[in-house]
C-alpha cells in the first residue's frame, strides 16, 4: 500500500466507500455492495450504506485492520483561454465543441470548471481537480471578483453607467457592476472594463441589456487573483504551479493544501 504522510487534527468526514476506494481497495460501486452485505465494520460495528468516517476511525475489511488518516491531496489547476463557440460542459447533445476536448487528462480526479462562460464569451476559464476550491470560488460568500472586457454598440449615457454601478433589477434579483472603467471608442463601439462579484448566468450581458445597451463582444480577463496570461492564445491552456494553487486556496479562506481521507494498515 502507498506510503502516506498523515496530517494531524483533521476533523472532516468522508463516505466510507470513497475512503476505501482511495486506498485502492476497489471501486466505489463494488465497495458499496460489500457495505450492503455487512462485510465491513467501523469501530467494531457493522457499517451501513451512507456511513461516513473520520480521521482516527478503525475499519475492518476482508481480515484487514485499517486506520483512517488525513493526507495532503494532490491537486491541479489550469488557466484556459476559452474561444467563442465552445461550451463549458462535459458533453453537448447538439454536438457543439466543449472546452474539455482540448484539455489534458489530469493525474488524479477530473476537471471541474470554476464558473462558466457562455457560448459567445471568450477569455479566462479556471479548471481544477480541487472540488473544495471550485465550490468556494464560485459561491457568493467567497467574494471573488471577475473582470471582463466589453465592447458595446452605440453611445452609452452617463445615467446608464450610473445605474449599472448603483444597481439594476434583473429577473433573478438586483445586480450591479462593482467597478466600471471606460476605454476607447471606435467605429460606433465603446470598450469598457467591468467587474462583478457574482457569476450568475449571463450576468454581464444582462446588466448591459437592463439599461438598453447591447454587448458586441465579451471577454473575461481576470478571475480573483488570476489574470489571463498575455502569451496565452485562444484555445491554449497553462498549468498553475503548486504555489499559485495554494495562493488561490488561501485567498478564499481555505488551508493552503487540500486534504483527503484514506485508509492504511493499522
Amino acid at each position: 500500500m502507498t506510503q502516506v504522510r498523515p496530517i494531524e487534527n483533521h476533523t472532516a468526514s468522508e463516505r466510507l466507500q470513497k475512503v476505501l476506494a482511495s486506498a485502492g481497495l476497489g471501486s466505489r460501486r463494488a465497495l458499496e455492495k460489500q457495505i450492503e452485505a455487512g462485510r465491513i465494520t467501523v469501530n467494531g460495528e457493522t457499517a451501513t450504506l451512507g456511513a461516513s468516517v473520520s480521521q482516527g476511525d478503525r475499519i475492518e475489511y476482508q481480515g484487514r485492520r485499517l486506520d483512517v488518516v488525513a493526507t495532503a491531496a494532490p491537486s491541479e489547476t489550469l488557466v484556459y483561454f476559452k474561444p467563442e463557440g465552445e461550451i463549458t460542459t462535459q458533453s453537448d447533445p447538439e454536438g457543439r465543441r466543449t472546452v474539455f476536448e482540448r484539455l489534458p487528462r489530469p493525474a488524479n480526479g477530473r476537471w471541474v470548471a470554476i464558473g462558466r462562460l457562455d457560448l459567445n464569451t471568450s477569455g479566462l476559464l479556471l479548471l481544477t481537480t480541487d472540488g473544495e476550491l471550485a465550490n468556494r470560488m464560485m459561491h457568493p460568500s467567497g467574494q471573488v471578483d471577475r473582470e471582463y472586457l466589453c465592447r458595446v454598440r452605440g453611445e452609452v449615457r452617463d445615467e446608464q453607467l450610473q445605474a449599472l454601478l448603483e444597481g439594476v433589477e434583473l429577473d433573478d434579483g438586483p445586480a450591479r457592476f462593482s467597478d466600471l472603467v471606460i476605454g476607447e471608442t471606435t467605429s460606433g463601439h465603446t470598450w469598457f472594463t467591468v467587474t462583478i462579484m457574482e457569476g450568475r448566468n449571463r450576468e454581464v450581458r444582462r446588466l448591459w441589456e437592463a439599461v438598453g445597451v447591447q454587448v458586441a463582444r465579451l471577454k473575461r480577463v481576470r478571475f480573483g487573483p488570476v489574470f489571463l496570461p498575455k502569451g496565452l492564445r485562444s484555445g491554449q491552456y497553462s498549468q498553475l504551479s503548486d504555489k499559485d494553487h495554494h495562493v488561490l486556496r488561501e485567498d478564499v479562506g481555505l488551508p493552503s493544501h487540500a486534504v483527503s481521507l484514506t485508509a492504511v494498515e493499522g
